[in-house]
């Protein structure tokens, strides 16, 4: 490309702003009035605000993803401990909370199985179908009928009373 442009060939257009011509000697209030606002408020607030800026990049902190370590379940809290409870119970919303993500996440994979595959879903996504049976079958084993209100206290007595169901027939079996 060129260095020197043919300014004859390309004209620029003209500005269509008017550049003011000073008339007057009297100084513009305006310019007085900028720079004693930069000074006065703008100049110290940018300062503090940047010299925050490079403190809270030298210590990053990152608010996604957070780890909780694990807690002991309920049935393994001693009596009275009421930390304990309120930790258990804690966890077991944050296990429901990943539970309900879990069963989501499978069934929005066999939708898209199921979009994808058209006419031929059952036997395509039969897999996908199976994966979420198990899963909502889990689910349901361990969250059903507890409801919205439900707390680990109601689900350990829901595992319970399954298990001593279980145990009952398994010895009405063997009779």
């Amino acid at each position: 490309m060129p260095e020197d442009h043919d300014w004859e060939a390309y004209k620029v257009p003209p500005t269509r702003t008017p550049v003011s011509e000073r008339t007057t000697s009297v100084p513009n209030p305006v310019d007085y009035f900028q720079s004693a606002f930069n000074y006065v408020l703008d100049a110290p607030v940018t300062f503090v605000r940047d010299w925050i800026e490079r403190w809270q990049n030298k210590n990053k902190f990152y608010y996604y993803h957070q780890k909780f370590r694990r807690v002991p379940d309920l049935s393994q809290c001693l009596e009275g401990d009421y930390l304990c409870y309120y930790e258990a119970e804690a966890q077991w919303r944050r296990d429901r909370m990943v539970d309900q993500e879990i069963v989501e996440i499978v069934r929005e994979r066999l939708a898209a199985c199921k979009q994808r595959e058209g006419p031929s879903q059952f036997q395509n996504c039969a897999k996908e179908m199976e994966l979420l049976a198990q899963v909502t079958k889990a689910y349901q084993d361990r969250y059903g009928d507890l409801g919205y209100h439900g707390n680990a206290r109601t689900c350990l007595m829901k595992q319970k009373h399954r298990m001593m169901e279980e145990r009952k027939a398994a010895q009405e079996e063997q009779s």
